[in-house]
């Protein structure tokens, strides 16, 4: 479940960017970065590049977790942060994770679950990546008399 949690949030994290302001000039390889000035880093495009996550990178692939996240990423520190990163990381993150994985859970231990022949995959980045036409799915009972 871990491995399925991480690459959905690789592929559609909970934000598209981090806003950040430059405290002090900076120089960025060839690019001068003065001070005062606010950034914002796509996460999605660090999370889509496939230098990083191999031509595959836009496959829905758990198994890239198989080994954890650091194996996942080749050890390259900022290769993965749907909720930020160091001391500015979401506070909410072990909290979500864990919810998540209570949640699906309870629903695999009473349902399963396919996406409906009608559903679109069509991702659209409003404040997070969500879908543009929800998730149609159909849920199945695993208990006889229901």
């Amino acid at each position: 479940m871990t491995m399925i949690i991480n690459e959905t949030l690789r592929l559609y994290g909970p934000a598209n960017g981090l806003m950040r302001k430059v405290g002090r000039g900076v120089q960025l390889g060839k690019l001068v970065l003065p001070a005062n000035i606010d950034l914002l880093p796509l996460n999605i495009a660090v999370h889509h590049d496939p230098q990083l996550w191999g031509d595959d990178v836009h496959l829905f692939k758990p198994e890239r977790f198989a080994e954890g996240i650091a194996k996942a990423t080749k050890n390259i520190g900022g290769a993965y942060f749907p909720f930020g990163l160091g001391s500015r990381s979401c506070v909410g993150m072990t909290f979500a994770t864990t919810e998540t994985k209570i949640a699906l859970s309870m629903i695999l231990q009473r349902y399963t679950f396919t996406l409906s022949p009608a559903y679109v995959h069509s991702p659209a980045s409003v404040i997070s990546i969500e879908p543009q036409h929800g998730i149609q799915i159909i849920l199945e009972s695993l208990q006889n008399d229901a």
